[in-house]
C-alpha cells in the first residue's frame, strides 16, 4: 500500500502541474492523472494516502469517483477541488463521506494545508488498523511495550487466554503482574468477575474464611453465611497474588479445590461446585521454595502447568517511553493537570536507571512529574551507556528525540517530524526502526 502518496486527478494540465509542483515541494509525494479512469486502473496496482480530484471530469465526475472509492475503500479520505457555482454539489458530496473541499483559484499554502490535514487522519486510521492486528483480542491492549520480551508475553497471552488454562505468572515486585492477569481474563471467554487477592496483605486468622467462605455459626461471629473469594470468582477468573505467602495448611485446601473444582464452605458438609480459572502470581521461585519445604511440591507442580516469566523493567529499557507516556497520561486526567513533557536528558536518565521496584516505580515517578516534583530518583548519572559502543549510544540518542518529539505532540507524527525538521518520510522510517507506535503518545 502506497500510504504515502498523493493521486491528484485534474484535466487541467496546468492546474495540475501547479498542483503537483506546489505538493512537491511541501515534500508530499504526489501522482497526477487527467481523468478518473486512469486512476481508478492505477489503485489496482496500490491505494494511495488520499486522493485530491476535480468535481468536473471528462468520463466519471467527482462526485461518481468518490462513491467508487468509498466501495472501495471507506476510509480513503478524498478532498474535492470545486468551481465557485459546485460549492453545493461539494457539500453534497461531503454529506456522502468526501474529507473536505477547497474552493478555486485557491493559493498553495492553503491547498497543502488540508492535504496534510488529510494525510494526518488517513495516518491515524492506518496506525489503528496496525494496532487492532497486533493486538488482536480485547485485553491485549493492557500490555504496553515492544521489545521482544514484551512481544513474546503479549503472544503467549493471546495464545493462552482462550484455553483456560490455570497460569503461573513469575516476576519482580512491580513488574505488572496483576496487569498480564487482567489481561488474560479479559482476552479469554470468561464473562464472570475477575477477583484479586494478595495473599500476603491477608492475615491468617481470616485468611481461610476470606478464600473459601463460612456457613452461618460456623465460628464466633459468623452470624450469616459469607461467599468466599472463590467461590466469588465461578465463572471468571481468581487471581492469587504472592502465592508464595499463603499457609501451608490453606494450601492443602486450595489444591483440593483446583482438583476437584468444588469449594467447602468453613462449617459446611457439602462442596460447592466452581467454574474458575486460577491465575497466580510469585516473585519468588516456587521450585526452591517447595524444595525448602517452604510450599507445597503437589500446589507447585499442580500450578507449574503453564508458567509466564514477566521480565523486569531494567531488562527492558526501550518499553520506558511507551509506558512514561502511558502514566502521564492517566496522571493528567486524574489530577486534572495539563500533559507533563519530558526532555531528551530526562529520558536519558531514566533509561539507565535500574528501577528497582519496576513499572510501579515508573508510575510514581509519572504521578510526581505531573505534580510538577522532581522524579525522586537517585542523582542523574553520566550520559553515557555504560559498556555501549557509540553506534549504540548515538541510537538510543536517536530514539530518545523521536519519544520526546511524539510526546511533546501527543503522537502527531507530522507535527513531531516538523520539529525536529526531518522527512515524514524519514520520521516513519526511523519510528519503525525503533518500534515507536505513535498511538501510544496520542491521548
Amino acid at each position: 500500500m502506497a500510504e504515502d502518496i498523493v493521486y491528484l486527478v485534474e484535466d487541467d494540465a496546468a492546474v495540475r502541474k501547479g498542483c503537483e509542483q506546489a505538493l512537491s515541494i511541501a515534500d508530499i509525494p504526489v501522482r497526477g492523472f487527467s481523468n478518473a479512469e486512469a486512476l481508478l486502473k492505477a489503485m489496482a496496482d496500490s491505494c494511495p494516502a488520499l486522493v485530491v480530484t476535480d468535481v468536473r471530469l471528462p468520463g466519471r465526475d467527482g462526485l461518481t469517483l468518490l462513491r467508487e472509492l468509498r466501495q472501495l475503500d471507506r476510509e480513503l479520505p478524498v478532498l474535492l477541488m470545486t468551481g465557485h457555482g459546485d460549492v453545493a454539489m461539494a457539500v453534497e458530496a461531503m454529506r456522502e463521506g468526501a474529507h473536505d473541499f477547497i474552493e478555486k483559484p485557491f493559493p498553495s499554502e492553503r491547498l497543502i494545508a488540508v492535504v496534510r490535514s488529510a494525510l494526518e487522519k488517513r495516518a491515524l486510521l492506518v496506525e489503528n488498523r496496525r494496532l487492532k492486528a497486533q493486538l488482536g483480542d480485547a485485553g491485549l491492549g493492557r500490555i504496553i511495550g515492544q521489545t521482544p520480551a514484551m512481544q513474546r508475553i503479549r503472544q503467549l497471552v493471546a495464545t493462552l487466554a482462550p484455553t483456560g488454562v490455570d497460569l503461573l505468572i513469575n516476576g519482580e515486585t512491580g513488574a505488572g503482574k496483576e496487569v498480564i492477569a487482567r489481561a488474560i481474563h479479559e482476552a479469554s471467554s470468561r464473562r464472570g468477575a475477575f477477583v484479586a487477592i494478595n495473599c500476603g496483605a491477608l492475615p491468617e486468622s481470616v485468611f481461610e474464611s476470606e478464600l473459601f467462605g463460612h456457613e452461618a455459626g460456623a465460628f464466633t461471629g459468623a452470624g450469616k453465611r459469607r461467599i468466599g473469594r472463590i467461590e466469588h470468582a465461578s465463572g471468571g477468573t481468581l487471581f492469587l497474588d504472592e502465592i508464595e505467602t499463603m499457609p501451608l495448611n490453606l494450601q492443602v485446601k486450595l489444591l483440593r479445590v483446583l482438583q476437584e473444582r468444588s469449594v467447602e464452605r468453613l462449617g459446611g458438609n457439602a462442596g460447592v461446585p466452581v467454574d474458575l480459572r486460577l491465575v497466580a502470581a510469585s516473585k519468588a521461585d516456587l521450585k526452591t521454595e517447595s524444595d525448602a519445604g517452604r510450599f507445597r511440591a503437589d500446589l507447585y507442580y499442580r500450578l507449574n502447568v503453564v508458567s509466564l516469566d514477566l521480565p523486569p523493567l531494567r531488562e527492558r529499557r526501550a518499553d520506558i517511553p511507551l509506558l512514561l507516556a502511558h502514566f502521564l497520561a492517566e496522571a493528567a486526567q486524574r489530577y486534572q493537570r495539563p500533559m507533563a513533557e519530558w526532555t531528551p536528558t530526562d529520558l536519558a536518565r531514566w533509561q539507565q536507571y535500574d528501577w528497582p521496584g519496576n513499572v510501579r516505580e515508573l508510575k510514581n515517578v509519572a504521578d510526581r512529574w505531573t505534580l510538577g516534583l522532581q522524579d525522586g530518583l537517585p542523582g542523574a548519572a553520566a550520559l553515557a551507556l555504560p559498556g555501549a559502543s557509540l553506534a549504540e549510544q548515538v541510537d538510543a540518542a536517536e530514539r530518545a528525540l523521536l519519544v520526546a518529539a511524539l510526546q511533546r505532540t501527543g503522537g502527531n507524527v507530522l507535527a513531531a517530524a516538523e520539529l525536529l525538521h526531518t522527512p515524514r518520510k524519514t520520521f516513519y522510517d526511523k519510528l519503525t526502526r525503533h518500534g515507536i507506535v505513535p498511538e501510544h503518545f496520542r491521548h
